[in-house]
């Protein structure tokens, strides 16, 4: 098969049913999302701890007593003096049991981590498999998630302690050769080429590691082989297929670099959140399709989906149609769980309104101060791009038991009751909010019923009262739904972006 059929069958997939296969790779995203759930349960416990044992009481009066922080740049003596004032804060902060608390919450929210990108990264690879044979992509995720997580997570450990003896080895030997080149040479400059030569040492190990690790995890899921079985099976496909391994490694590697320069471009713009959407709907998952496409084809597997027959732009339309009609079609089917999600917010935004309380005065915040050197144009593609990856991230996250989409709406509830207190002129704040707000809380109230949704199904299915099939199904309504809600928040971006900022003060 020609280099270029691997990449019309990546192309195919993607185009042909994006619906059965990107949902698993915004799972991905929604990892954060669910683990911080467990720092934001330690957050809860500390503060009942404090509470409890008076020391929140302490800190209160303390911040009380505080006035606002002068300028650090303009005088840092009197910045310095206002610190100082901190210093019984610390104290009532600096707690055994806190520290040991902090620990506990950093030591699971790693593992959980660890433990979730492994099963998440086994659903994608069987999902993309799957689809490259032209079947359902995420019911073969859910079972490939749950059948190969193991030994993703073993190839993970196993790469890890490649990396670590290699590197150790390598700096032990530099440490030594730099230290006597330094002394025979009578100057530390003599150490430098010991150094270089070092980094390509290294340099020279690695790749050839990660390029053999990089093909083991579609080994697991193809050949259904174990951890070392598929670094045998690695081997033996390099061997055999040079030229579809290197095809796959340089076009990682141009894609990687590229992407890269358009990211750290974009930054500078200060557009910081388009490059982790491009990464989940576009960069992980044609790479993975493509050196799944290239393993299948030497295990003669290969039997991808036909091109579809319409145009981008009409499949972009009707993608668009599609998603905007299921959207509506699951506000008008779910008024209970929206109305649950409407509570939530309002519950969370009137606790921040009160635990803000005690500093209002102290601490103050001003949405023109935020807007100072805000360009339109980018300013409204950051808005869209950071709140939909916030509505793709807590639908998503919601498939674990529907906790982490909860939490994510009483954090964003909480966050925004304490901005409200906290804002030096509430009534500009309001009239600056409503313009777009009308249209972004309302998207971001359908993106947290939708994680409940997808949590409950998810519920039902570990309870054995619904298929894995209705899980699938449930993933990929969500996609669909999300795009309509990606379309109402930029509505919200377009007018938060070109309008508030300079006719806010016209509601006045």
């Amino acid at each position: 098969m020609a280099l270029s059929d691997y990449v019309a069958a990546s192309v195919a997939v993607l185009r042909r049913r994006p619906g059965d296969i990107l949902p698993i790779y915004l799972l991905g995203s929604a990892i954060p999302a669910i683990v911080r759930v467990v720092p934001f349960l330690a957050v809860a416990v500390a503060y009942a701890f404090l509470a409890t044992t008076g020391r929140l009481a302490a800190i209160q009066t303390d911040l009380a007593q505080l006035e606002s922080p002068p300028s650090a740049s303009a005088d840092p003596e009197a910045f310095e003096a206002w610190a100082s004032g901190l210093d019984p804060i610390v104290d009532q902060l600096a707690a055994p049991p806190l520290f040991a608390l902090a620990a506990g919450a950093a030591l699971i929210s790693f593992l959980l981590f660890v433990g979730l990108t492994a099963v998440v990264a086994a659903g994608q690879l069987a999902t993309c498999y799957s689809r490259l044979r032209d079947n359902r992509g995420l019911l073969a995720g859910l079972d490939g998630a749950r059948r190969y997580w193991l030994r993703f997570l073993g190839l993970f450990v196993l790469e890890f302690i490649c990396w670590a003896v290699v590197l150790t080895g390598i700096g032990i030997m530099t440490a030594l050769m730099a230290g006597v080149a330094a002394i025979t040479g009578g100057s530390s400059a003599a150490a430098v080429p010991v150094v270089l030569l070092a980094g390509v040492v290294a340099l020279a190990i690695l790749l050839p590691i990660r390029a053999v690790f990089a093909f083991a995890p579609v080994a697991v899921v193809v050949d259904d082989a174990g951890v070392f079985g598929s670094l045998r099976n690695t081997l033996g496909f390099v061997r055999a297929r040079p030229g579809g391994a290197v095809f796959y490694y340089l076009v990682a590697l141009v894609t990687i670099v590229a992407f890269s320069i358009v990211t750290r471009l974009l930054s500078v713009v200060d557009i910081v959140t388009v490059g982790s959407l491009l990464t989940a709907l576009v960069v992980f998952p044609a790479l993975d399709l493509l050196k799944t496409a290239v393993y299948c084809d030497y295990r003669e597997r290969l039997t991808p989906p036909a091109p579809p027959e319409r145009s981008v732009r009409q499949q972009l339309r009707n993608g668009l149609r599609r998603g905007w009609d299921d959207m509506l079609s699951f506000v008008r089917s779910t008024p209970g769980t929206h109305g649950l999600v409407v509570v939530l917010g309002l519950a969370g935004f009137g606790a921040g309104w009160v635990a803000a309380d005690p500093f209002a005065g102290t601490f103050q915040a001003s949405i023109t101060a935020r807007l100072d050197g805000r360009l339109p144009p980018t300013m409204a593609i950051d808005l869209f791009g950071n709140n939909w990856l916030v509505a793709l991230t807590t639908a998503y996250a919601g498939l674990a038991f529907a906790i982490p989409a909860i939490v994510s709406l009483l954090f964003n509830g909480v966050f925004l009751g304490i901005y409200a207190r906290l804002e030096a002129d509430p009534l500009e704040l309001a009239a600056f909010v409503v313009p777009h707000g009308i249209f972004e809380i309302p998207a971001i109230l359908v993106a947290s019923a939708l994680g409940i949704s997808v949590g409950v199904t998810s519920w039902r299915t570990w309870r054995g009262r619904a298929t894995r099939t209705d899980l699938a199904d449930a993933l990929q309504r969500a996609f669909w739904v999300l795009i309509g809600v990606g379309i109402v928040l930029a509505i919200a971006a377009f007018i938060e972006g070109f309008v508030s900022p300079y006719y806010y003060r016209l509601f006045l």
